[in-house]
């Protein structure tokens, strides 16, 4: 399969963490396994194809154990990937410290969240990152921009990015969705990230989006709102602010059963805190996922589209 070229390949190594132990909650079953290409390939291996072409130097899975012999056989005996893959698995019991043995994960049954699932594969990370979900189709240019950033970042600064998404460009033709809603200063650097939930599209076909709030009122964003879809860059310096920001939170929410310390969440604090600057990295590509099960038919028919237009093999793995 097409590698990029250029003299920089190789010459800064790049990760790409991919967060894949979700339960599929929306709607049941290992949606992150769920085909949706011309050959059986899932959103992921899209992902994956996408990435190697980008230049990342190898892939990170945090995945469940219990879905590990799946996702062998069904993704990785497969996808002839040409650069290093290492799995981790994302497990409740699996906390710093005391957490480790302590009674609430005996009895939890909800996974810790994002920032447990970057957490868990702290120790296989050795340079800059992104991290992705791994039910979400990015774009090819959103893989490039974020690696040709990484490559040339300062490992040793807390300086992060994230790729920023037209709001309009993330939208559910299905229903109501909940997007992170980015504040953005003049220079570029983000101040924040607010989710707003059940968005859609106005009906008054002014193009304007729409979140419904709890007291039935509605504000309004224009289409152009950057919005974040959970793909961000990091240096290694963000894992020492997730470790502590997760004691934390276990020390103040670790007893509640659905309680789960958010990637975002960690952003954002750290921020706040004027631990770490991140920088909007702006993509022209549309997102798109299953959040619906009615969403699936939709992304075959896109994906269907980008093959006949070029931007993929009818087979991803065929040529690899």
């Amino acid at each position: 399969m097409p590698v990029k070229d250029g003299p920089e390949v190789g010459k800064s190594k790049t990760s790409l963490v991919i967060m894949a132990a979700g339960m599929g909650s929306r709607y049941g079953g290992i949606k992150q396994l769920e085909a949706v290409g011309a050959s059986g390939e899932t959103i992921l291996e899209f992902g994956l194809y996408d990435a190697v072409r980008a230049g990342f130097s190898e892939v990170v899975f945090v995945i469940r154990k219990d879905i590990e012999a799946d996702f062998r056989s069904l993704l990785l005996d497969r996808a002839k990937l040409p650069i290093p893959v290492k799995l981790v698995h994302q497990e409740i019991g699996h906390l710093p410290g005391a957490w480790n043995a302590s009674a609430v994960t005996k009895t939890r049954t909800k996974p810790w969240g994002t920032a447990h699932a970057v957490w868990c594969a702290r120790e296989v990370l050795d340079c800059p990152f992104a991290v992705i979900n791994a039910d979400d189709f990015y774009g090819r240019r959103t893989y490039s921009i974020m690696r040709d950033w990484l490559a040339a970042c300062d490992e040793a600064r807390s300086a992060w990015v994230m790729a920023g998404y037209r709001l309009s460009n993330t939208l559910s033709e299905q229903g109501p969705v909940s997007r992170g809603i980015c504040d953005i200063g003049p220079d570029g650097l983000l101040r924040g990230i607010e989710e707003h939930k059940k968005l859609q599209g106005e009906p008054t076909g002014s193009g304007r989006v729409g979140s419904l709030q709890e007291d039935g009122s509605t504000v309004s964003f224009s289409p152009d709102t950057t919005v974040s879809m959970n793909f961000f860059g990091f240096t290694p310096t963000v894992l020492d602010e997730i470790d502590r920001q997760l004691r934390e939170f276990l020390e103040t929410q670790g007893a509640e059963p659905k309680a789960e310390c958010y990637l975002p969440t960690v952003v954002n604090k750290a921020l706040g805190e004027k631990h770490a600057r991140m920088r909007v990295l702006d993509t022209p590509e549309a997102w798109f996922g299953v959040t619906y099960r009615e969403d699936r038919p939709l992304v075959m028919e896109r994906i269907r589209a980008l093959i006949a237009q070029g931007a993929y093999p009818g087979s991803l793995w065929e040529s690899a």
